[in-house]
């Protein structure tokens, strides 16, 4: 047990600081709790009710899911802003697709999209569900999900950070209302 506090002190922190709060501002929007509030407002008005997403991993490595895994916690608190993440598609107003899409996955991946009511969002994470990343097509992979669903909103980027996948939603939202 000693070793392993000298240990710790020895090595100290090793984790990066968070980046710099401006005004009670965590979401890198400028003015905090106003601009919380003014996505929330925008999900109600377009949607007239929270914002529910299924999320679908049809193939990836999963370092797309440990980034969407992390708008959950207290940090990004996408619960505040009305979005949730639901079980089922037919609950859900979006789907949050990751990987190449598998060719074990394609009928999966169709069949909820298909259950998912209208009008529905469709945003393909990372730059594998973008452009079928590394993998591309093969006898394996159908490649990027708009090869096998329609796509709103694609955010690259392997993985991308919370933040980008965060305006990725709210784009995808801001598109339905035009």
């Amino acid at each position: 047990m000693w070793h392993i506090l000298k240990q710790i002190v020895r090595t100290g922190i090793v984790t990066e600081p968070p980046p710099p709060a401006v005004d009670g501002d965590v979401h890198g929007v400028g003015d905090g709790g106003a601009a919380m509030q003014r996505i929330h407002q925008d999900i109600l008005d377009i949607l007239g009710q929270a914002l529910t997403i299924r999320e679908v991993d049809a193939g990836s490595c999963n370092g797309c899911e440990l980034e969407i895994h992390a708008l959950n916690n207290p940090y990004y608190n996408i619960e505040g802003l009305g979005i949730k993440f639901v079980a089922s598609p037919r609950h859900a107003d979006m789907l949050l697709v990751t990987g190449p899409v598998s060719r074990h996955m394609e009928d999966a991946l169709r069949r909820t999209y298909d259950a998912t009511p209208e009008p529905k969002l469709v945003v393909a994470v990372g730059d594998c569900g973008c452009t079928g990343g590394i993998f591309g097509e093969s006898y394996a992979s159908c490649g990027r999900v708009a090869n096998v669903i329609p796509v709103d909103v694609a955010v690259p980027g392997c993985p991308p950070p919370p933040i980008e996948i965060l305006r990725g939603i709210l784009t995808a939202v801001q598109r339905r209302k035009s």
